[in-house]
């Protein structure tokens, strides 16, 4: 083959490799505008919400949401037209149907947000179902064994690991839930969020006070929900979100100004085993990516 046709073929390889296919430059535009148009509606727990990071919204200051949490960053970095974000300390996938009562009263059902006009829907629900802060407080423990117990054998019963028996008893609500947000918005993009990691390899006891064998146990038990959380988004055909593996390397183990979840004595505003104020924005940039690219 002669060599001009050999550096012809060359030139084109790299046009085709560095420029976008002009549909994929009216799709990537068509993307940004729609983006723009948004009206977003952010359903969810504490996880969501953000407790204790500042600002707390009023006048439901009972949900503990932040306005510097992820769908508020979000929004902002997609240019939605409307935010709702009805995320709530303490929801349990029951209060997308039913008001919430909160210590400092009562807020209407988050599925009440999502309307016709509705365009991004993210959610992130389940944790409170299974007890997942209550699981992680029951590791704590102050000294290790032999002296103190380990908390994975309590959830062992009749050879049954109730997590996960809890965990897969989700599974049909979580697909009946995707199906009620697309009934009350047809034309939105819908995003099932998954939950970050709260413990690396083998722990870091004593700097968190949870042993080697529980802080496996946690990884073991909250990859098992995450893959829940998956695999119902993909059969109800929404997305879904993974922040636990973006989050690695900044769980509770990890020091100040690198962490996104604090331990159980939070170095920042945050409650323990909640993301921070860092942890927002990097679970904001995951979901902005997401989002965006839907």
């Amino acid at each position: 083959m002669p060599r001009r046709v050999l550096a012809m073929l060359a030139a084109v390889a790299l046009l085709l490799a560095v420029s976008p296919p002009a549909h994929a430059a009216q799709n990537t535009a068509a993307q940004n505008t729609a983006a723009q148009n948004d009206v977003y509606v952010a359903l969810g727990d504490s996880a969501a919400a953000g407790p204790l990071i500042p600002d707390q919204v009023l006048p439901e200051l009972g949900c503990w949401r932040s306005t510097r949490n992820y769908a508020h960053l979000t929004a902002q970095a997609i240019g939605a037209r409307t935010l709702r974000d009805v995320t709530c300390s303490g929801a349990k996938t029951t209060h997308m149907y039913q008001s919430q009562s909160t210590d400092l009263g009562s807020v209407a059902p988050q599925l009440n947000a999502v309307t016709a006009d509705t365009t991004l829907v993210t959610v992130q629900i389940g944790a409170n179902d299974v007890g997942l802060t209550g699981f992680i407080e029951d590791c704590l423990n102050l000294l290790p064994p032999p002296v103190g117990d380990a908390c994975n054998d309590d959830y062992i019963v009749d050879g049954q690991d109730s997590w996960r028996v809890k965990t897969d008893a989700l599974r049909p609500r979580l697909t009946q839930l995707a199906g009620d947000i697309r009934a009350r918005a047809p034309q939105a993009r819908i995003f099932v969020v998954g939950y970050a990691t709260y413990a690396p390899p083998n722990g870091c006891y004593p700097r968190v006070p949870i042993i080697k064998a529980d802080a496996n146990y946690i990884r073991a038990t909250l990859q098992y929900f995450n893959r829940m959380l998956a695999e119902q988004a993909a059969a109800a055909g929404v997305g879904f979100i993974d922040l636990q593996t973006p989050s690695v390397g900044h769980d509770p183990c990890t020091p100040p100004g690198t962490r996104w979840i604090e331990p159980y004595v939070p170095a920042s505003a945050a409650t323990p085993f909640h993301p921070n104020a860092l942890g927002m924005r990097g679970f904001a940039a995951v979901v902005t990516a997401a989002v965006s690219g839907a």
